[in-house]
């Protein structure tokens, strides 16, 4: 495959992953505690061939080699559910999973049959002594603290873990709005949790739909080049098998 070609197909495979990603950020923009995401990218340059003055074309190369996370917070949400709880700052919720705890921003909480707190998908929230909620058919008054003390008209049932990381780009999303990740939390030793309110995705739709445009068209134009290119080599080829004939 000729330098070109190869060039435009880096290019074509990076848009499209990409495309994938602004994709999956529109998709997102109404969950609550969603964090937006960004492609970065390097480029191999070098001089393309009779390019010898300082300033000459070069050709580059594009290859994707991360996806970052945008972790500036996203705009509180007034709900008036008791059970819906918005960290303010840095922190995440603990939750109970099969595959152990993960962590999650969404603190659109529920109360399942056994009286448990939950998150939609039914895994419990945990507390900072690592036990779950449990309310009893009588709790009717639930008061969530902003240190994220967890109370009835019956007394105290504990304090919602809020905890951090050192690097919270290690963190791999899952399914349900969570994150999972083998480094070790810290415990926030003074949370800021605010009841009947979540925090929305930081997603920006008029940017991100913008994103996507911008994005289309330069996929179209380098889907072009290589339409382009290949016709030339195909016409090269004609040419030359017409000449040894």
């Amino acid at each position: 495959m000729e330098t070109p070609t190869l060039v435009a197909l880096s290019r074509q495979t990076t848009l499209r992953r990409e495309m994938d990603v602004v994709a999956n950020n529109i998709a997102n923009m109404s969950t609550s505690g969603y964090k937006g995401e960004r492609m970065m990218f390097v480029e191999h340059l070098v001089k393309s061939p009779g390019g010898e003055q300082l300033l000459g074309d070069k050709i580059s190369y594009v290859r994707d080699i991360a996806t970052m996370r945008d972790l500036s917070a996203g705009p509180l949400e007034q709900t008036g559910n008791p059970l819906d709880v918005a960290i303010q700052g840095d922190g995440y919720f603990v939750i109970q999973t099969d595959a152990g705890n993960n962590y999650t921003r969404n603190g659109r909480f529920q109360l399942d049959e056994g009286g448990q707190l939950v998150t939609a998908s039914g895994n419990p929230v945990l507390s900072d002594g690592g036990q779950p909620f449990f309310f009893a058919p009588g709790d009717t008054k639930i008061a969530i603290a902003r240190d994220g003390t967890v109370s009835t008209q019956n007394g105290d049932l504990g304090r919602i873990s809020v905890v951090s990381f050192e690097n919270q780009h290690q963190l791999r999303p899952g399914a349900g709005g969570l994150y999972h990740t083998e480094a070790t939390p810290t415990p926030v030793e003074r949370p800021d949790v605010t009841q009947g309110m979540l925090e929305g995705s930081n997603i920006q739709p008029v940017i991100e739909m913008a994103r996507m445009i911008e994005v289309h068209r330069a996929y179209d134009a380098v889907k072009g080049f290589v339409e382009k290119e290949d016709d030339r080599m195909r016409k090269m080829i004609r040419d030359l098998s017409q000449v040894q004939a």
